[in-house]
């Protein structure tokens, strides 16, 4: 008897999560969020790309306007979008009343409660708001609508069968269409799978990155016909996966998997920071470690915020099923755009995860996680947000993330509190997005221009960058995080160039560390293995 073929997913094969047709991203999945983004933001897009196609596409293939609000589909397909919108109007009615009634009464509390009681304007609630929400004020006496975010995942605003897999061949790093801007439409050779995120089926589809089927049960489980059999073969490879086991060497293993996607390596113990793994595309690009270079099991995730490309969604589910533990900074639970990663985790089919507070550890064999207060980056608005200080045998390694040094002292606290801390990775990307490009579309009241210009989503620039290292005493950074690489060019919207004031600001800091006599200090990219010694 013949052994049937057995086919995995091959290697250009991506999978990006979308919520009714939108690439799933934190403001596309939170309830409240959601609505807010979908009247302020998309609704208002396609809009406008309908009123004028031609300068949307356009505008989408000038490099100057990369992260604008320009839809990047040919007019020929406008029809397709009309019917979108209309759908979404119809679809979604209830969640645009919501984004609709919470910034009215929101707006209305700001005029009207001056440090009165609040008790009566329950009685003037919305009906879309009563019964998940609590009136406060803070302690100058300015009045917060608190979205009990929880209570809207169980309301009907939440709809979970509109969550799909978009399964297609990357041909190349900048075939994707900006994730904001640009609605996934049905194409000729994408397989669309309608399933909501939480369900156990997506991990069955994912273990295909290394345990490959047969044909049957993959169309079985996409719920596909033979009709679509040339569709999904194109998606899948017979040749075998390449085995990548957890590192047993001595001493620790920093791998480099691009942007802020770094996994450590220690006494068999594998810890992934911030997890944005790219596909290898049909038609090549530049090197790079992929889902198959990662190891079968992962121990823990550690998640340093919630911005889109740091909580990745189509990363986070190809990996669910090798995942442990899955930590998250905690959320104030006070603002409905400070989104709760552990409700949002739960809701993505993850069973085993921790919220940390600044400082919360972790232990494991031989080291310990250990939570770190991280300042900056999120245009002065609350957000659950976390370094993380890893500590292997005697030494200890900082992820700082997109960290701004904005009190040098918080890192000389850290500093007295747990030893030197010798080495650094450090985000530093230092201009940064204005307030209005993200959370604009979340605000009840946008501040003018001149203030949305000064409230940037930046990190360290140098000074603040050799402040931060100092005050650590580290003798070794990696600057890393500021989106050089081509994959990312469809979330980060950057058109890196080599002499741009990110690159001159981290040179300051790469001449001035090698002036100081550091280990190392450089800029990563692409990929990478750093080595450290067990003593």
């Amino acid at each position: 008897m013949n052994n049937p073929t057995l086919y995995r997913l091959a290697d250009s094969t991506a999978v990006e999560a979308l919520v009714d047709h939108w690439v799933a991203w934190p403001h596309t999945f939170s309830p409240v969020p959601y609505s807010l983004h979908m009247l302020n933001y998309q609704k208002k897009t396609l809009a406008s790309y309908l009123q004028n196609p031609d300068i949307h596409v356009k505008s989408s293939a000038n490099p100057k306007l990369l992260g604008g609000p320009f839809v990047n589909i040919p007019a020929h397909r406008s029809g397709e979008i009309t019917q979108l919108l209309s759908r979404m109007e119809n679809e979604h009615g209830q969640e645009l009343q919501l984004a609709q009634d919470l910034t009215a009464f929101q707006n209305l509390l700001d005029n009207e409660a001056v440090g009165q009681s609040l008790e009566p304007y329950y009685e003037k609630l919305p009906e879309s708001l009563k019964g998940r929400v609590e009136l406060l004020y803070d302690y100058n006496s300015r009045p917060i609508v608190r979205c009990i975010e929880g209570l809207f995942y169980q309301s009907p605003h939440y709809k979970k069968h509109l969550q799909s897999l978009r399964l297609f061949t990357q041909t190349h790093d900048r075939a994707r269409p900006y994730y904001m801007s640009t609605p996934r439409l049905p194409e000729q050779d994408t397989v669309e799978w309608h399933i909501p995120f939480a369900q156990a089926e997506i991990d069955e589809l994912f273990k295909l990155d290394s345990h490959p089927q047969t044909l049957g049960y993959i169309r079985e489980l996409l719920g596909l016909d033979a009709a679509d059999e040339d569709k999904l073969m194109g998606l899948l490879t017979e040749q075998p996966s390449k085995r990548s086991e957890a590192w047993q060497g001595p001493g620790v293993r920093i791998r480099y998997l691009g942007h802020a996607s770094v996994l450590v390596e220690f006494n068999g113990l594998a810890i992934l920071i911030d997890p944005f793994i790219s596909v290898q595309p049909s038609e090549g690009g530049i090197s790079r470690y992929t889902f198959q270079d990662l190891p079968q099991h992962i121990d823990y995730v550690l998640i340093t915020h919630v911005h889109h490309d740091h909580y990745v969604f189509e990363t986070l589910l190809r990996l669910r099923h090798k995942i442990g533990c899955l930590v998250v900074p905690k959320s104030s639970g006070i603002f409905y755009g400070d989104i709760s990663l552990k409700l949002l985790a739960r809701e993505m089919g993850f069973s085993h995860v921790v919220e940390v507070d600044p400082l919360d550890t972790i232990p494991f064999p031989g080291g310990a996680i250990i939570a770190a207060p991280f300042l900056g980056e999120h245009n002065d608005l609350p957000h659950a947000k976390s370094a993380y200080l890893i500590r292997t045998g005697h030494k200890q390694i900082l992820f700082a993330a997109d960290s701004n040094c904005l009190d040098k002292r918080m890192y000389e606290n850290l500093c007295q509190d747990f030893g030197p801390i010798n080495t650094v990775f450090l985000g530093m990307e230092c201009i940064g997005a204005p307030l209005s490009w993200v959370y604009g579309p979340l605000l009840p009241k946008l501040p003018d221009h001149k203030l949305c210009q000064s409230r940037r989503s930046k990190g360290s620039d140098a000074a603040a960058a050799l402040d931060l290292l100092q005050a650590v005493q580290s003798n070794q950074v990696y600057i890393y995080a500021i989106g050089r690489e081509p994959w990312l060019q469809y979330f980060m919207a950057l058109e890196p160039e080599d002499n741009d004031a990110y690159i001159a600001e981290i040179n300051k800091v790469l001449v001035a560390c090698k002036e100081q006599g550091f280990v190392d200090a450089r800029r990563l990219y692409g990929k990478d293995d750093i080595f450290l010694h067990a003593g």
